[in-house]
């Protein structure tokens, strides 16, 4: 298979995350967390990860698989950020147990958060316009729910202090585009592809926008505050649909026909990534090096189907 196919048409098990000054990298069995410290070296942080699909058949079904990396992903993610923001500043790692206390209270937090501002408030604001019909009302919620994760993206890609955040998460996607070239890993190698990724989180987040407009479309308008939470039992089938069309676009992203659906998320991306300098993509780098470990004398592997 051709270097320019090889990464759209293979759906491949390592993926990552931007933290605070590094990038955390996950592969089968593992996950790992590459941070720069301010004397410039490069700590790292690996640890053995068996996710629910790993080990039960049931969460590696359709549907089923995407709503658990979206929780699984979340939790690595926060474990990941609260690690790099220690290493970053140069601090001592503290207590596992303190962590983990602190990393459960981010979670929750974060869910409360993001489920008030990206689907409770949307319906309050939408009862606002005092719209009856069910689908006009659904579709009304969903289009001010699009324009406050439009609004989020862009207010993210100005705040200053976020800027070398979003260079990483260029950096994680060149990497992993290097990998499924199939060519050595180095800066050299890396620093010539994108920094936009049709796998990418950002486009994930607008494909999960979209599904729960059509999954709502199915509803009644919620005139009660318990039929407004009703929702929230139907976000894990949301997630779960919009990790199958992620994986299935990613597939086929050089198909023609395919190129108009995912250049939104594309688009988007734009606004959360930026160039990674040399060194952020050395960081990047390490962190997928340690994440596949063993695996990099068989690429083939991890670029097989999740399927």
């Amino acid at each position: 298979m051709s270097e320019s196919r090889l990464g759209t048409t293979m759906f491949n098990k390592v993926g990552g995350q931007a933290v605070i000054e590094g990038v955390m990298m996950r592969a089968p069995g593992g996950i790992a967390t590459a941070v720069r410290r301010p004397d410039g070296s490069i700590s790292i942080r690996k640890r053995v990860f068996r996710s629910l699909g790993e080990r039960f058949a049931i969460f590696r079904l359709p549907v089923f698989r995407g709503a658990v990396a979206l929780i699984e992903t979340m939790a690595i993610g926060m474990g990941s950020l609260m690690w790099s923001a220690e290493e970053s500043e140069g601090k001592e790692s503290g207590e596992e147990d303190r962590i983990s206390l602190s990393l459960i209270l981010t979670v929750a937090v974060s869910l409360t958060v993001g489920i008030a501002f990206f689907f409770y408030l949307p319906l309050v604001l939408t009862d606002l316009t005092g719209v009856k019909d069910g689908v006009l009302y659904n579709l009304i919620d969903g289009a001010i729910r699009l324009a406050f994760l439009f609004l989020y993206i862009w207010g993210i890609s100005l705040w200053g202090e976020m800027q070398r955040v979003l260079a990483y998460h260029g950096a994680e996607h060149k990497s992993i585009y290097n990998l499924e070239s199939g060519k050595p890993l180095s800066v050299e190698n890396a620093r010539g592809f994108s920094r936009l990724h049709p796998r990418c989180g950002t486009s994930f987040l607008l494909i999960v926008m979209i599904v729960s407009v059509l999954v709502f479309l199915m509803l009644d308008r919620p005139d009660t505050f318990g039929a407004k939470m009703t929702r929230l039992a139907f976000l894990p089938l949301v997630g779960g649909l919009a990790y199958e069309f992620l994986k299935f676009s990613a597939s086929f992203a050089d198909s023609i026909w395919m190129k108009p659906l995912i250049a939104p998320g594309l688009f988007l991306q734009t606004m959360t990534t930026r160039e990674p300098d040399d060194s952020q993509i050395e960081v990047a780098l390490e962190a997928l090096r340690a994440a596949i470990g063993d695996e990099a004398a068989r690429p083939e592997e991890l670029l097989s189907d999740v399927g």
